[in-house]
């Protein structure tokens, strides 16, 4: 027999909470108690806004959504985030928690919902056996699904996180039952409050307020200079946490019913020790992303400034993601699919291929994704494009974001791409579109409790006879209020008919973005000087037409609010997907009160029977307000219909599902993973360690840019300054391995006398310390050569601009100059002509190089180089009596080329590092090779760059040579910033940083 659930107890009265301690200043203003947790504005009641009403026996005020009723909950709750709502189990028991009337919509909303047959694992497998799934799913996301309080000793007090509802619903559902994986969350804690020790009575003042921050944003002091913020001192020592606290915060979170949770802990080594981790300054993990990328994504662009703050942040943002890799990689299997989370972890695609190159990775960005013209301004473009693209499916919320990234991709990194994808590191990353949606079920129920029909009956009491139009957004730049009120104003002033019989109700939240210059106060002040002009100008002592609310409101209030409303208006002037439309379509399923959406708003393209407006054009906004208050009946119920069946048949389920089967069928039609970039804090950590190291570079198209012509390839300052410091090193061996010849080589690096040398692919020896060139090929018949001129010379008479050069044991045609689709035709027809006589004839091979075609003996070549290297400094390394070193072998090598030729170092440098049981020339982790160039590339190195730029900027890395070349006299501060990020993340800790401004 079916037991119905008990009826709720009654919701308890509002109480204003005791004063804070001052460490809640350091947090984010979503996260301060102050803000949060303050029912309505402070000390405003009931009373200052009904001249009929009174506070409640106990002195706690009512919402300002009820003034007739009482007994209203003021609980503060997401808007909506997770809820304490049990979904799982019976359908009809969930009923029973909504109104009456809404059973049948909430039975046929599940059977729209959830009616087709569950796919099982087993039969996902089917589709793609090669793949070898285990059916377990690691999303990983920067703030895990709850606000925590720290309590010293006592388990951790977990409350429902505000914001990204939507990602936390889908969560939900990837963990319940009705999925058929398995799931975990990878998650940084955020930000953790200390704990309070002594609490005054709520009743009892403290005895002075210097120690608190303000209560509301508009009521902080204000400076002497009216511009600058007075400062903010944080906690002097920082939070400790000792280590069997952090232990039962994790216990917690693993055993966790609705999502299981695995915590990443984010502090400086200094910070953190065995017993127990030191938090400081917390919101240095988010500042880079949302100073950085969020801005720039919201296309909004900061005023220049030195540069140093930026530089500290971003080795804070680098390390941050490194973190989350490690953590996913304690608990990733083979087989396991891992989804990584909005721009807050951008370079955690790319880490983890670094680390676990055959994983299943992909990638999903919730907020929008701007123009390469705008993308442009970010100085690590580069870098958080190539860590993105690690992915094998990058999913964005609209066509026209995706369109953006793969356009980024081209004009930035200049790699191949279309509307499907990109070509990255010699495979495909596939990109595409998947709105997002929301939990319909969850909605409706929360939508029609006994509370929230209360509140919607106060609310059309308290507004009876006017039209209500409803906002709710929160207090930044990007989300349009200001807009929004102005286009207000402009429709009271067109339509005049409307005057007392419209109001706005407006409710802005805090923001949780730390925007730079604490914009918010800007904002908040424009938004409160527009609701004064149109409250003073159309307003009278019985009525405002703008009723605004800058607070958070309960989940109650919030669903009552949008059911009462007569028009939804949403006028964001850069969204990602605003879930708010998604939910007022939900709870109009009765009154079907049209909605008005900005067409900027990522929402915009899923509910194309919306009223689409332009938030810029305040006219145009009034109009269409007017347009939806006359609406008939007949056409509203028409929008509803349509808006609903897609917020229904397209929610959270929907989307999450269909991501993990394209990703599926993506990973089954091209299984190869891309080459990873180059892991720098891998390969510093691997070189300090190592005590006989081995470097063989390329020189053009590596050290050097590729240019048209080849005597203008000289090495730059920087070049020759960052080999020189490499080189000085004893313990260090440094060879150019080219095909120049040995006057090249000899003018522009010969006075580099610790400096090897490999001229011509081979031919020729140099080694350090010497002057003089050893000839390989000296007993070999170079008969053959003047039969290749001849051909060569035959083509270079068809090919204008091109030309042969003959070297002492290679004959090449170069044909950069020519016409560039008559030089590649040519040289085809070349290479036929001497496979097919020369080659057959002499112990030659044609090799294809960039622009050129290129004949040598086919015993010389850059792989047999390598080989005579490695095992003649093995050799060396064995007659050694030195008792520290252990492993007498090379501990570190780093080999870096661009073209076809240099596959043959590759090729032998991967034979030299098998097997894997310690017999090998040189153990495969300490070996790096390193491919330059082309993204489409197919190559046999293990790592992948993208620039001649990028090689020196790792030379300068290892040698500790700065920015400028000049040497490690500028420390730590003169370095680019992605080498600083590298470094931070070997030493855990940004080098430096005490001098740096933050």
């Amino acid at each position: 027999m079916e037991q119905k659930k008990a009826d709720p107890p009654a919701d308890p009265p509002a109480v204003r909470p005791p004063p804070l301690d001052r460490s809640e200043s350091s947090l984010p203003p979503h996260l301060r108690p102050s803000v949060t947790e303050v029912p309505v504005t402070p000390d405003i009641t009931r009373a200052a806004y009904d001249p009929f009403g009174s506070t409640g026996g106990d002195g706690s005020s009512e919402g300002y959504f009820d003034q007739y009723h009482k007994d209203i909950d003021h609980a503060l709750a997401a808007s909506p985030g997770l809820v304490p709502t049990d979904l799982k189990g019976d359908f009809d028991a969930q009923v029973l928690a909504g109104a009456e009337g809404s059973k049948e919509f909430l039975r046929k909303l599940k059977i729209a919902v959830m009616g087709s047959r569950r796919e099982s694992i087993s039969e996902i497998r089917k589709t793609s056996p090669d793949l070898s799934l285990s059916g377990n799913i690691i999303s990983a996301t920067f703030n895990i699904p709850h606000s925590l309080k720290y309590r010293k000793g006592a388990d951790w007090e977990l409350q429902p996180r505000r914001g990204q509802s939507a990602l936390f619903d889908a969560f939900s559902y990837l963990s319940s039952d009705d999925s058929p994986w398995g799931h975990t969350v990878v998650a940084w804690t955020g930000e953790i409050e200390a704990p309070i020790e002594s609490i005054s009575p709520p009743s009892t003042p403290p005895a002075t307020t210097v120690h608190l921050s303000s209560l509301n944003v508009l009521s902080k002091p204000i400076p002497i200079d009216g511009q600058s913020a007075p400062p903010t001192p944080p906690l002097v020592d920082g939070l400790w946490i000792p280590r069997e606290d952090m232990l039962r915060l994790e216990h917690q979170l693993s055993h966790d019913k609705k999502i299981k949770t695995v915590p990443v802990w984010l502090a400086d080594d200094t910070e953190g020790h065995i017993d127990g981790i030191r938090l400081k300054d917390q919101a240095r993990w988010r500042r880079y992303a949302e100073h950085e990328l969020y801005t720039l994504f919201h296309y909004k662009q900061h005023e220049p400034t030195d540069g140093r703050s930026e530089r500290m942040q971003w080795a804070d943002y680098y390390r941050m993601n490194q973190k989350f890799a490690s953590k996913i990689l304690e608990i990733y299997k083979p087989g396991d699919i891992v989804i990584v989370h909005d721009y807050n972890l951008m370079l955690l695609p790319s880490m983890l291929r670094q680390r676990a190159p055959h994983m299943y990775i992909s990638f999903f960005l919730h907020s929008p994704f701007p123009s390469s013209e705008f993308l442009r301004c970010l100085p690590r473009r580069k870098e958080v494009l190539e860590g993105v693209l690690g992915s094998n499916l990058v999913g964005f919320q609209s066509f026209s974001y995706s369109r953006h990234f793969a356009s980024a991709c081209t004009r930035v990194l200049g790699f191949p791409s279309d509307t499907e994808g990109v070509d990255a590191y010699g495979s495909r990353v596939h990109i595409g579109f998947f709105p997002i949606g929301i939990d319909a079920i969850k909605v409706a129920n929360l939508a029609w409790t006994d509370s929230v029909n209360e509140k919607y009956d106060a609310l059309k009491k308290m507004y009876e006879g006017k039209k209500i139009i409803v906002g709710r957004d929160r207090l930044d730049s990007v989300r349009g209020v200001a807009q929004k009120l102005m286009a207000f104003e402009r429709f009271l002033e067109q339509f005049p008919d409307w005057r007392d019989k419209v109001v706005l109700i407006q409710v802005t939240s805090p923001t949780n973005i730390e925007e730079k210059e604490d914009p918010e106060n800007k904002i908040a002040s424009r938004v409160n000087e527009l609701v004064m002009k149109i409250n003073g100008m159309y307003g009278s002592l019985s009525f405002s037409p703008v009723q605004h609310y800058p607070q958070y409101i309960s989940q109650d209030e919030y669903f009552a609010l949008l059911r009462a409303g007569d028009i939804g208006l949403i006028t964001s002037v850069r969204d990602g997907m605003n879930t708010t439309s998604l939910e007022y379509v939900i709870c109009q399923r009765e009154t079907a009160g049209p909605l008005i959406l900005s067409e900027f708003s990522g929402t915009a393209s899923s509910l194309t029977d919306a009223i689409r407006i332009n938030p810029w054009d305040l006219s145009g906004v009034a109009r269409e307000i007017h347009n939806a208050l006359t609406m008939s009946e007949e056409k509203r119920q028409d929008m509803e219909k349509l808006l609903l069946s897609h917020v229904i048949s397209k929610n959270v389920q929907f989307w999450i599902a269909g991501f993990l089967r394209r990703l599926v069928s993506l990973l089954g039609k091209h299984p190869r993973p891309n080459t990873p970039l180059l892991d720098r804090s891998a390969m510093l950590r691997k070189y300090r360690e190592a005590q006989k190291r081995l470097f063989m570079f390329d020189y053009d198209g590596t050290l050097t840019p590729i240019v048209n012509d080849p005597n203008a390839a000289i090495p730059s300052e920087r070049v020759i300054k960052s080999l020189r410091a490499l080189a000085a090193d004893h313990r260090n061996s440094v060879w150019i391995i080219s095909g120049r010849d040995q006057d090249f080589l000899n003018k522009h690096l010969g006075h580099i006398a610790e400096l090897g040398f490999s001229a011509e692919h081979g031919s020729f020896m140099r080694h350090p310390g010497t002057t003089t060139w050893e000839n390989l090929a000296d007993k070999f018949d170079m008969g053959w050569m003047d039969e290749v001129y001849a051909v060569m010379e035959s083509y270079t008479k068809k090919a204008p601009g091109a030309h042969t050069e003959r070297k002492r044991c290679a004959v090449t045609w170069h044909y950069r100059n020519a016409d560039p689709e008559l030089g590649a035709s040519l040289a085809r027809e070349c290479h036929k002509e001497l496979e097919a006589g020369i080659a057959r004839k002499w112990d030659v091979e044609v090799m294809t190089g960039k622009a050129n075609l290129e004949v040598r003996p086919t015993f010389i070549n850059k792989g047999e180089i390598v080989k005579r290297l490695v095992t003649t400094y093995n050799a060396e390394m064995k007659t050694l009596e030195t008792p520290d070193i252990v492993d007498k072998k090379i501990g570190f090598a780093l080999c870096m080329g661009d073209d076809s030729t240099d596959e043959d170092m590759f090729r032998a440098l991967n034979g030299l590092s098998a097997p894997a049981d310690g017999t090998a020339e040189i153990d495969a982790d300490n070996c790096f090779s390193v491919t330059v160039g082309a993204s489409t590339k197919v190559t046999l190195a293990r790592w992948h760059l993208l620039e001649p730029e990028d090689v020196i900027e790792c030379v300068a890395l290892l040698a500790g040579v700065g920015g400028g070349g000049g040497g490690a006299s500028g420390g730590a501060l003169s370095m680019g910033e992605v080498n600083l990020a590298a470094l931070s993340t070997v030493e855990d800790h940004i080098p430096g940083s005490a001098v740096s401004e933050e």
